[in-house]
């Protein structure tokens, strides 16, 4: 058997054998170095791996803990924690829960807004289920609602904190999209590609988000049509309905003074998600100080939540760089661009695949360990057949908001679980997310069959040029620069990486062997 087929042999099984460490619950990043190592030793045995690359590790940790992009996640986690601890979340649910009541679905429907605003302005699907877990769902039982609707509501609502910017997952899908377009720009031989950051990003999920949104109270409305029974009216009283104007507004203008400040200097070109994110921790701070919960007791808390959950991710964030550099020196890359190039419809059929595999994976793994695996050895090989990379990482999130709600291992049944009374089962949960994850499937057919839906606003905003659909993808429009000849226009220095500053130069490493050569 020649070298090359042993070392993609060797990649398939380190791919495999990743996922079923992950699966048997082992820690991801551990998992994920553990792996690479054994088969980097077993490579190398084999003649099919060179260990020099590993020389190349500490210059990728150093890169990754120095990205500025990245430095907006601690912040945006501080804001969420901040405001879980402020009672904001609270006080939206009680009020904005008795402001719809009164009429039949109208609970859902609040739970579904809350949920949509908490999203906007946290962006952390576990305190936002745990929250709404705790005061929403004992309410909608209280009301008479079916068990099953109010736990898919609740779990289905706190999870839009994965597609409504800004989320934590979009800036991580975002960084690696951008380092993947250079790259794959750069290896067709486009020198000067046209940039992808993280706020085009945002704007890209902002529609498709408020789409998931319309989609969940839709289907409360379609409840309350069909089986009133299943989603009865709030029962209020005199006083509660005296005061509850005052309730509302107090509840609801805070949160939406931090949404406008952070999605809006963002999206308006004022600020860059990082800056966005210290606005929106400052901002959270304020809030709580006008509740009175901007205790030092408090701030220790949310600091030290804050270094827990950030250190969480990017240690997996390391973990993904060594599995990254050995899945590529065993040659597995080339193999997953042969792969998704031979796949039947084209471009069609080879994103299709990934989408199905990323969907599959959601089952069993988080969605960050699916990002820090799959893509950064997918988007590459689907950037360079054309795919416009803002539509792909907004397909991308849709799709892993659905990890959260697939059973065995979605966590936002985790955490309602282990907060639910007892009368709502784990039965009850699991039937009641299948009609949501229906939906979200047909909110990516409806991302799939309408690009626009996440193309048009970052063009609009940020004026880049409207994309080009070709075999029911939208694609990257063509410049001039594709087609000329490379030797032309390459710099003088080939050999020194892309020059980018993202996350996928750490975790990939340099790809510059897929330039072409000079004639």
């Amino acid at each position: 058997m020649s070298p090359a087929l042993v070392g993609e042999a060797l990649a398939i099984l380190l791919f495999a054998a990743t996922i079923v460490g992950v699966m048997m619950g082992f820690p991801v990043a551990f998992t994920l170095a553990g792996m690479s190592l054994i088969f980097a030793t077993l490579g190398a045995v084999l003649g099919v791996f060179d260990l020099a690359l590993f020389l190349g590790l500490p210059s990728r940790y150093f890169g990754v803990m120095v990205n500025e992009v990245l430095v907006a996640v601690p912040l945006f986690v501080f804001m969420g924690v901040m405001l879980e601890r402020s009672k904001i979340a609270t006080a939206l649910l009680e009020t904005m829960g008795q402001l719809f009541g009164r009429l039949r679905g109208g609970l859902g429907i609040s739970v579904v807004i809350v949920g949509a605003l908490l999203a906007a302005s946290t962006g952390i699907v576990g305190a936002t289920v745990v929250t709404m877990g705790l005061l929403s769902l004992p309410a909608m039982l209280r009301a008479g609602y079916d068990p099953k609707l109010a736990a898919g509501v609740v779990c289905a609502s706190g999870t839009l904190g994965q597609i409504v910017p800004p989320s934590v997952v979009l800036i991580f899908l975002g960084d690696i999209l951008a380092g993947a377009n250079t790259m794959a720009q750069l290896a067709k031989g486009n020198f000067s590609p046209e940039p992808v950051s993280v706020g085009d990003l945002f704007a890209g999920a902002l529609i498709p988000g408020l789409i998931l949104i319309l989609l969940y109270m839709g289907y409360v409305v379609v409840q309350a049509l069909v089986n009133p029974q299943s989603c009865p009216p709030l029962a209020m009283t005199d006083e509660e309905r005296r005061t509850l104007p005052s309730r509302v507004l107090s509840a609801l203008v805070p949160p939406l003074l931090l949404i406008v400040a952070v999605l809006g200097s963002i999206l308006g070109g004022i600020a860059t998600p990082t800056e966005s994110a210290s606005i929106g921790a400052l901002g959270a701070m304020v809030l709580a100080a006008t509740k009175g919960q901007l205790t030092f007791p408090n701030l220790t808390a949310v600091m030290r939540s804050t270094m827990l959950i950030s250190s969480l991710v990017f240690v997996i964030v390391l973990g993904a760089s060594v599995f990254s550099l050995v899945f590529r020196g065993l040659g597995g890359e080339l193999l997953v661009e042969d792969v998704l190039g031979a796949m039947p419809g084209g471009t069609s059929g080879a994103v299709l695949a990934v989408m199905a595999l990323m969907f599959a994976l959601g089952f069993f793994l988080d969605t960050f360990e699916i990002i820090l695996i799959v893509v950064p050895i997918t988007a590459p090989v689907l950037l360079m057949l054309d795919v416009d990379p803002i539509w792909l990482g907004v397909m991308i999130g849709v799709n892993l908001q659905t990890s959260f709600l697939t059973p065995p291992v979605g966590f936002a049944l985790f955490y309602l679980r282990g907060v639910a009374p007892p009368e709502l089962t784990t039965g009850h949960i699991y039937r009641g997310v299948a009609p949501f994850v229906a939906l979200q499937l047909m909110a990516m057919a409806l991302i799939w069959t309408v690009p626009a839906t996440a193309t048009w606003l970052p063009d609009v905003i940020f004026g880049a040029p409207p994309a080009i659909v070709r075999e029911g993808a939208p694609i990257v429009p063509d410049d001039g620069g594709l087609d000329r000849d490379p030797t032309l226009d390459a710099p003088a220095d080939t050999g020194g990486g892309t020059g980018g500053s993202s996350v996928l130069d750490d975790i990939l490493g340099d790809r510059d062997f897929l330039l072409p050569e000079p004639q």
